[in-house]
């Protein structure tokens, strides 16, 4: 067997990132020829990648940026299998520069975005898989978002599995941060009444009519009663319509208009939201967490 040295390993693992043993293995099986063996390590990781596309990705984190100007920003969620992998830094760190990649350059596409180049030089989807042969699940770029705007635009992570964006004018620096905080916390639909779906409305209000109709009170008692629940229901779901988390003694509304600021739109990401999760047997995924912990720090 050939002899590999210890520097040439390294600087393999420099180059592609991956884990010491297979750098050296595929430096023995190159007969240390670096460029054939950095080739060979490349299309093991996209075969990797492909066997684990199929797996179910619901953990990951919400990648966010803000321009230097404030005047345009970008989340991204990317998942992975578990919470385990979602606080691994490298992983961060690739969501974090899809974020930058997003607002930079203007991409929303998610074919555009795996073709396209991040800020350290390599290819998304070459990162992606590599990412996938490092830490053994699949990775996916799921959704992302880019706000520009004329006025401002204020960012809130909730860890890193909730991210929020807004824009607005007026106001300052704090109440943007206050009010992005309060849309994680409470999880508005949308800004005002106005961008309610009709159809959703109107789902709900058969619903109340049904409701009361069981109380027997007559049909202008029934109205007025219907009415209140679709006031409630559109205070619950409208940003402008919520009490302010810091303040529950007035309604966002209320608060920007004392600030004279204006709401132009906000986007909130829940990471794996809509996913539906696979249960796991809880003893095995703690096996799974450990064994993926002695393969990523033993290398």
């Amino acid at each position: 067997m050939i002899d590999i040295i210890a520097s040439t390993v390294k600087e393999l693992r420099d180059l592609t990132g991956l884990g010491m043993m297979e750098c050296k293995r595929a430096l023995v099986e190159t007969a240390g020829d670096m460029k054939a063996a950095e080739e060979l390590l490349r299309i093991r990781s996209g075969i990797k990648a492909s066997k684990a596309s199929g797996r179910i990705a619901a953990e990951g984190m919400i990648g966010a940026h803000i321009a230097t100007d404030g005047k345009s920003g970008a989340l991204v969620e990317v998942n992975c299998e578990t919470d385990f992998v979602s606080r691994n830094e490298d992983f961060g760190n690739f969501a974090k520069s899809l974020a930058q990649l997003v607002t930079t350059k203007n991409i929303t596409d998610l074919e555009v975005i795996t073709k396209s180049t991040l800020s350290d030089g390599r290819n998304t989807e070459e990162s992606r898989k590599e990412l996938v042969m490092r830490l053994g699940e699949n990775i996916s770029v799921r959704r992302c978002v880019r706000h520009t705007t004329q006025g401002r635009l204020a960012l809130y992570l909730h860890g890193s599995k909730i991210g929020v964006i807004i824009d607005y004018t007026g106001g300052d620096e704090a109440l943007g941060k206050d009010l992005a905080m309060h849309i994680a916390a409470n999880k508005p639909m949308c800004v005002s009444i106005e961008q309610v779906p009709a159809d959703l409305l109107e789902r709900e209000r058969l619903i109340y009519t049904a409701q009361a109709a069981e109380s027997g009170k007559s049909a202008d008692i029934i109205e007025k009663m219907v009415n209140g629940r679709i006031a409630k229901y559109l205070a619950e779901i409208t940003l402008l319509g919520q009490p302010f988390v810091k303040d529950p003694e007035q309604t966002v509304e209320k608060l920007i208009t004392k600030k004279s600021a204006k709401i132009n739109g906000f986007t909130m990401f829940v990471v794996g939201d809509g996913i539906e999760k696979k249960s796991d047997d809880f003893a095995v995924e703690v096996m799974n967490q450990i064994s993926k912990a002695k393969g990523i720090h033993g290398n």
